[in-house]
């Protein structure tokens, strides 16, 4: 039976996560279709339609006429206060025809007899009805026979070739619809839709009574079976029968006659609903959970063959539903939106409009195909499916290969122990990658963009990250499955006797179980598309929007309940102590990866836009008496309560154990105080001897660094209560020097200084003690004088050494002549980092510390936007070009062989020799822009301007992901880039 979707359900709100696709129109079977276009001949009043209940029917040709109200098949057949006519005494006689049959037949024959009574009116519904309606639906054929008949025409006309047929057909309608009603009046749509509904109560209840009389000619009690299993399955069976019986009732309550019989086949109505009740417990109820009592007669006759015809008679109603009801939902309701226009130019002629986010359908001759934004990807080329397997597409080829070898080895091993425990090993391996692993990238991928930024440091593309994700993903989903699959061939038996313990039972439950697995699959993908399923707002950037369509209407995470129901399929199957806990651990993990990932995620994305009770969940609520709709929220207060006291236990409690540890502190403290003992060493290098580390000193010189790295160092908050700013009590500032320029050491030493003295540059942190360095310095090193090391880099930086100063000029009050150097650390010689550093100068060769130099720090200043000169066009990229040109050149060590002096200036063949070069820019970049680039990515620029363009398209895509505390949560414009 078909339905529309409502009003309603649009503004439900779905999914925790955003689908690309356009939201789908739900119509679950048996709803009622809503059409919101206007009467063409004579339009009505709305609000007086209303106050008088009356619904409206319209034609395909606009005609708007009143719809009668009528009854369901039951009542109608069976209700004493319902009219009667000839057509229901035909439908009860038939009926009878079918129930002396089986008292008639020998016990022997009923089976067989009834079993295919059933199976031709089962086909007579599916195939018999589903074809009239196909064919309707497609070329209106049944409304032409009609009209060709001349059935419907009034006698007197002298058009009507069957008088007599249309005095009958005009009795028995009238007869049923007493109100509201003429047959002369009425659109011949809707007399063929009558006449058509007659059918359907003969077929739909012939076919319901053949298959309970099939059902009593199987039933009977097991052999050997006790009171107590019985009473078990006569209570499930009359359960799930009573279900079924108020699925049918609730749904007739939404849909009404209307869609019970396919109303909108033949014409539709101006009718608002609310798809309340059943229809937010399931899709297509009629057809999915409206089929419960089937199973439940199954469970009371005790009768696998009642089971079997029970599941084909359920599948061909999806088949129905797949090849006839659905198509036309589709094409009734989904079409296709209308082509946007400009409006008419001065030529009278519309022009087509392409959307800005959608994909360049017309590029201009400079300008390529655009299929993919920083906010969608590429609708082209999927991964999902199999009309999408791509053998040229390594992803794909990689998948069957790996599946391929699966499916080997699992047939070629041999069962052993030894074998089964690698089977299981194997895939609780593979769970572990995809639950944990795949969860923690797509964690980090959330909070900090790690996926994509990874690809952008190499010059590629968010496209290029999302296709790689995919594959990844693709990969380890099929992997996982497929690993799962072959532990639990390697672990199950074949039966030896079907009959017993319930075998086939089991079998028939887990296939049933990996089935429903299967279609939560595809409908998760249907619902989400290939956006959803590979999490795609995890990776791109666009408007959240919740909307809560396809099995999302009823599950907020149907991978949570059902998304792994065949896990537990092949464990029921197998009946493997090891396949059950692999199952208990897959569910465990999709469970926590849902909880750890997902969830915050969407927290973050909507907000409190997520709903909190699924379709289902409020269903169930309102069904349940008020003493249970208050038991959950009582459970929760419960839970609440006991974890406030024990939050309260542990507060109290805390200082009383800190007392009594500070008391056993204090004693063992006494303790030692009344037997005292103290060691002390001290250790002097013999060659240290007449050495005083007072005539030693450092001193150095840099470039200062830019205003802004020193204001990103300082948040003016540093002062009492972090409230203020440090309050300074000199003069001296902190030394900032800018990242990579050269930095000037000066050093004085006594006049008989080891000729062996070096000066390193370390790490302030690295160091532990000032009397001794512990860490090798790493070619960060330069001596004191020529000559006396064997490395040609121990002189490198040398510009000046043992040069005499009279005592005079010494300002420590001495008067001793000393020696002093100089030297300058660039290049190789320097930290390629950012961080606090300091000059130490040691004695003779070895690690004895003499003399430290002050402190400082290199810092990379953060470009900003806000604090730079724009151009005509309100673009930064010149600033950024000319910010990144000084850059460049203290990485590549102003070396005026490979540096470039202007933007457009190539660099040198040394750069792309010397990756080293590169490694120095990417770090400037990453900390100067936020962006991180691959090396190669700086040699393949070849130059500052195209290295420019590159940071200001990488800003634009990642620019929502790119907060700054100056600019507060909001995401960023990145227009000016």
């Amino acid at each position: 039976m078909t339905t529309t979707k409502s009003s309603d359900i649009l503004t439900e709100g779905l999914r925790e996560r955003s689908s690309r696709q356009h939201p789908e129109l739900i119509r679950p079977p048996g709803g009622i279709t809503e059409t919101n276009s206007s009467r063409q001949d004579g339009a009505f009043d709305k609000d007086e339609d209303k106050k008088s209940g009356k619904t409206f029917g319209r034609t395909p040709d606009g005609t708007i006429f009143t719809v009668p109200q009528t009854h369901d098949m039951v009542s109608q057949l069976l209700s004493p206060s319902q009219p009667k006519n000839l057509s229901d005494l035909v439908v009860l006689a038939i009926l009878g025809l079918h129930i002396l049959t089986l008292y008639l037949l020998a016990p022997a024959y009923r089976r067989p007899v009834f079993a295919a009574i059933f199976l031709f009116w089962r086909l007579s519904y599916n195939a018999g009805i589903g074809y009239l309606l196909h064919i309707q639906s497609h070329h209106r054929t049944l409304v032409t026979w009609a009209r060709r008949s001349t059935v419907f025409e009034d006698p007197h006309t002298g058009k009507n070739r069957h008088p007599a047929l249309y005095r009958i057909i005009k009795r028995e309608l009238e007869t049923k619809i007493p109100k509201d009603y003429s047959f002369d009046e009425a659109p011949i749509e809707y007399n063929t839709w009558l006449v058509f509904r007659r059918v359907v109560d003969l077929i739909l209840m012939c076919d319901f009574v053949s298959y309970c009389l099939f059902a009593i000619a199987c039933g009977g009690r097991p052999d050997g079976e006790n009171s107590l299993m019985t009473a078990v399955r006569w209570i499930a069976g009359w359960g799930l029968v009573g279900f079924n019986l108020w699925v049918k009732l609730d749904a007739h309550r939404v849909v009404k006659d209307f869609a019970w019989y396919w109303g909108d086949f033949f014409y539709l109505i101006d009718q608002e609903l609310t798809f309340d009740g059943v229809f937010e417990m399931a899709p297509h109820p009629m057809y999915s959970v409206g089929y419960a009592g089937f199973y439940g007669i199954s469970m009371m006759t005790a009768s696998y063959s009642v089971l079997f015809i029970s599941i084909f008679a359920h599948a061909a109603q999806f088949v129905f539903l797949f090849f006839v009801e659905n198509p036309h939902i589709e094409k009734t309701y989904n079409p296709p939106p209308p082509r946007k226009r400009r409006p008419e130019s001065s030529g009278g002629d519309s022009v087509a409009v392409v959307d800005d986010d959608a994909p360049t359908a017309f590029p201009s001759d400079d300008i390529l195909p655009r299929l993919a934004s920083a906010s969608q990807p590429s609708p082209v080329h999927n991964l999902m499916g199999l009309s999408n397997i791509d053998l040229f597409r390594v992803t794909d080829f990689s998948v069957l290969l790996l599946q391929f070898y699966i499916i080997v080895l699992t047939a070629v091993t041999p069962s052993t122990p030894l074998v089964q425990t690698i089977f299981v090993c194997h895939a609780v391996l593979w769970r572990l990658w995809f639950s944990v692993g795949l969860g923690v990238i797509l964690n980090r991928q959330s909070s900090e963009k790690v996926w994509t930024r990874h690809f952008l440091k190499f010059g590629e593309s968010t496209e290029e990250s999302w296709r790689q994700w995919k594959s990844m993903y693709h990969l380890s989903l099929t992997m996982c499955y497929a690993s799962f699959l072959a532990a639990t061939w390697k672990m199950y038996t074949v039966p030896s006797n079907w009959s017993d313990e319930m075998v086939l039972l089991k079998h028939v439950v887990g296939v049933s179980l990996a089935a429903l697995q299967v279609w939560t699959a595809f409908s998760i993908y249907d619902s989400l598309g290939e956006f959803g399923w590979f999490f795609g707002d995890f990776f791109f950037d666009q408007c959240p929007k919740l909307t809560y369509s396809g099995i999302y209407r009823y599950l907020n995470q149907p991978e949570r309940v059902i998304g792994l129901a065949g896990v537990w399929g092949a464990a029921l199957i197998t009946g493997s102590r090891a396949i059950v806990l692999l199952a208990l651990f897959s569910h465990t993990l999709t469970l926590a990866s849902i909880h750890f990932v997902e969830r915050p995620h969407m927290q973050k994305l909507y907000g409190r836009d997520l709903r909190s009770e699924a379709g289902l969940v409020r269903s169930l609520r309102r069904s349940l008496p008020p003493p249970l709709i208050k038991w959950p929220s009582n459970v929760d207060r419960m839970i609440g309560e006991t974890v406030d006291f024990v939050e309260d236990f542990i507060d109290a409690a805390r200082p009383k154990f800190a007392a009594g540890v500070g008391l056993f502190v204090r004693d063992t403290k006494t303790l030692f105080n009344q037997y005292p003992a103290r060691i002390s060493l001290t250790r002097l290098a013999p060659d240290l001897a007449g050495y005083d580390p007072k005539d030693y000193s450092i001193e150095i010189e840099g470039t200062p660094s830019s205003a802004l790295a020193v204001n990103v160092k300082t948040s003016e908050k540093e002062g009492e209560t972090a409230r203020f700013p440090l309050e300074r009590r000199s003069d001296f500032k902190t030394l900032v020097f800018e990242y990579g320029t050269p930095i000037r050491v000066k050093w004085t030493a006594p006049l008989d200084h080891s000729s062996k003295d070096w000066v390193g540059l370390y790490m302030v942190a690295d160091n532990a003690s000032r009397e001794a360095t512990r860490v090798a310095s790493s070619g960060r090193w330069i001596a004191t004088n020529p000559g006396v090391y064997d490395s040609v880099t121990a002189v490198k930086g040398q510009l000046c050494s043992d040069v005499r100063i009279s005592g005079s000029g010494r300002r420590d009050g001495e008067e001793k002549d000393f020696m002093q150097g100089e030297m300058v650390f660039e290049g190789d010689k320097l930290w390629w980092t950012q961080g606090v550093f300091e000059f130490r100068y040691h004695h003779n060769g070895k690690h004895n510390v003499m003399a430290i130099s002050l402190p400082f720090e290199v810092r990379i200043g953060k470009f900003d936007e806000d604090d730079v000169e724009v151009d005509s066009t309100g673009s930064v990229r010149g600033a950024v070009e000319q910010a990144l040109l000084e850059v460049v050149k203290n990485c590549f060590d102003r070396d005026p062989d490979i540096m470039p002096h202007t933007v457009d200036e190539p660099y040198g063949c040394l750069v792309e020799r010397d990756g080293k070069f590169a490694k120095r820019v990417v770090f400037a970049v990453r900390h100067m822009f936020g962006i991180e680039f691959a090396p190669e990515v700086v040699q393949a620029d070849g130059n500052v301007k195209n290295l420019a363009w590159r940071i200001c398209n990488a800003k634009k895509v990642l620019a929502p992901y790119s907060m700054s505390s100056s600019k507060g949560t909001n995401t960023p414009e990145n227009t000016r880039y």
